[in-house]
């Protein structure tokens, strides 16, 4: 455990591998910071079960129930023997006052965490698999110190099993769509990266496929 983990022990829970953490729909009042193992969170649409991500060590999760007073958005579940220190909103509260350090890095994994799960969901709300693969991309880029626009080509360091992870597809219809994008000249793949020649190109194609708000 490392010093962080070493300050906070009292709150540290262990949890088997396969065992589940929190369910969808239940009602919860703490969040999460792994220590060691991973956490799979997965969240039923329709009739599908799809996994939204797997977390690592450093990474947090169930922040929603705290954040926005609300039931469980997804169900969470460990990979492998997990080691998660748990905090709730009184000694979330504590924590703060008494390590503001801590409380400001705690607050900086919320922030992120909360935006890339909403953004993952973006994703998830597209119907078609090319729609996904582009959304990905998208996503991608946004954390690239470049703006849409800027740039005529964008390399991601990224694989088509990591692609195939963020559209929650099946890596052979991921390879079907990217294959499509290199015939169309919009892509060149490599084993690590992908190399986008039109990003904006992409933009206009998710934009037109995303459902406006109701």
């Amino acid at each position: 455990m490392d010093a962080f983990g070493e300050m906070f022990k009292r709150f540290l829970k262990t949890y088997q591998k396969g065992s589940l953490i929190f369910c969808e729909y239940e009602p919860g009042d703490n969040f999460f910071l792994i220590q060691s193992g991973r956490v799979q969170i997965v969240k039923i649409m329709g009739d599908i079960e799809k996994t939204l991500d797997v977390l690592k060590p450093g990474e947090i999760f169930g922040e929603m129930a705290i954040l926005e007073e609300a039931p469980r958005s997804a169900t969470a579940i460990a990979m492998d023997r997990v080691e998660a220190l748990e905090f709730n909103r009184a000694n979330f509260e504590v924590l703060m006052r008494g390590n503001p350090q801590i409380a400001l890095k705690l607050l900086k994994l919320f922030a992120r965490r909360v935006y890339d799960q909403k953004r993952r969901f973006m994703i998830l709300t597209l119907e078609e698999v090319d729609a996904k693969v582009a959304d990905v991309f998208l996503m991608l880029a946004e954390k690239e110190p470049v703006r849409m626009g800027e740039v005529e080509t964008l390399e991601l360091k990224t694989t088509v099993d990591d692609i195939a992870h963020w559209a929650a597809i099946p890596t052979a219809d991921c390879r079907t769509v990217l294959n499509h994008f290199i015939q169309q000249r919009r892509i060149e793949l490599f084993a690590d990266r992908i190399v986008i020649k039109n990003l904006e190109s992409f933009q206009r194609m998710v934009n037109s496929r995303r459902k406006p708000k109701t």
